[in-house]
């Protein structure tokens, strides 16, 4: 399932009929990235989509909806549309928002059995429909158990999951977005939700705090599909060699805020110097975010994705400077912005 976002398809590929989950804390771009899915994914996917509205705002949701009125995926005037949207939104009740998610499902699974389907499911959040039921089981009065959740929780969460499965007929292939409480992602309700999952892409506050977006931590992602047997030898070197040049830069990150850049032997500033490339490379621009940043969205193609980083890897592109790797789609682009750059500095 290629998503056009470079991270996620070079680091954490997407299975189809696979689950997926998008975590992060409070402001690091969770629903901007599901929507950014929703759009390169599910207009191009032939299939029918499922959205999920649990315990989120309600603006974002009228956004969705008139989004997708706008990009033709939702017909009001006649037939043909390729959505459904399920909504129980934060004003709701605990009860409806408890479930809401297995509503959203019910819908998807017609799809899949009854028109025989291949589905894409989207729910936000799947952390409000923890709390929900956190929230009817207090009103219920049963003992609480781990900080203070329900003490069913491993089972109300078996339960949503355990249904989002492929069959003969079709799939259902889900992306969630999980908030985390307070960025720890060993509390009980993002912790109960990582075992049900093939791929997690993990939203870290440090990235966005640089300001790059999508802000997904590439050594914190995961991807049973990140294997030579599936995505072929050359995708899973050239991932596995981009980690490796970040994992070095993290480890030389002490002595860097200790002693700075000119204790580093050459070797290891030119490590400094591609993984700094790397993570900005990392970034581009989202189609839903135009409307905030002015920048046209980008899709880019994994051969693409594969093809420029292994050349930053190797050292091709050293010569560039590092603000031309910047929010921007193909490595192409980055040399006709670095050309863009030198002229607007002489």
């Amino acid at each position: 399932l290629v998503t056009g976002i470079k991270v996620i398809d070079l680091l954490a590929p997407y299975a189809k009929g696979g689950k997926i989950g998008l975590f992060g804390g409070a402001g690091v771009g969770k629903t901007v990235t599901i929507m950014e899915l929703i759009n390169n994914v599910a207009k191009a996917h032939g299939g029918v989509s499922v959205f999920a509205g649990v315990g989120e705002r309600t603006r974002e949701g009228n956004d969705l909806y008139h989004e997708m009125i706008e990009g033709g995926v939702i017909k009001l005037d006649g037939p043909g549309s390729k959505v459904a949207l399920v909504y129980g939104q934060m004003n709701e009740p605990p009860g409806a928002r408890a479930r809401v998610a297995l509503s959203g499902l019910t819908v998807a699974e017609y799809f899949r059995d009854a028109e025989g389907q291949d589905v894409l499911f989207f729910v936000d959040n799947i952390f409000r429909f923890t709390q929900a039921g956190s929230e009817v089981s207090a009103l219920l009065g049963r003992i609480p158990s781990a900080v203070g959740y329900q003490p069913t929780l491993s089972t109300d969460m078996g339960a949503l999951q355990e249904r989002i499965t492929s069959t003969k007929k079709g799939s259902i292939t889900s992306v969630q977005a999980i908030y985390v409480p307070a960025d720890d992602l060993t509390d009980p309700a993002p912790a109960t939700s990582f075992a049900h999952l093939d791929a997690t892409t993990v939203l870290s506050r440090s990235i966005a705090e640089q300001a790059i977006f999508p802000a997904v931590d590439p050594l914190d992602s995961t991807s049973r599909m990140l294997d030579p047997r599936v995505v072929g030898e050359e995708h899973y070197n050239v991932a596995r060699s981009v980690q490796r040049v970040l994992q070095q830069y993290k480890s030389l990150q002490d002595i860097i805020a200790i002693l700075g850049m000119d204790e580093l032997s050459e070797e290891d500033k030119l490590v400094v110097s591609r993984a700094r490339k790397i993570q900005r490379f990392l970034s581009q621009p989202f189609h839903v975010a135009e409307v905030f940043t002015g920048t046209p969205g980008v899709f880019v193609k994994l051969e693409d994705t594969i093809k420029a980083f292994k050349a930053i890897v190797a050292g091709e592109y050293d010569d560039l400077p590092e603000p031309a790797f910047y929010m921007v789609g193909t490595i192409e682009e980055a040399v006709t912005k670095a050309k863009k750059l030198a002229a607007e500095a002489a």
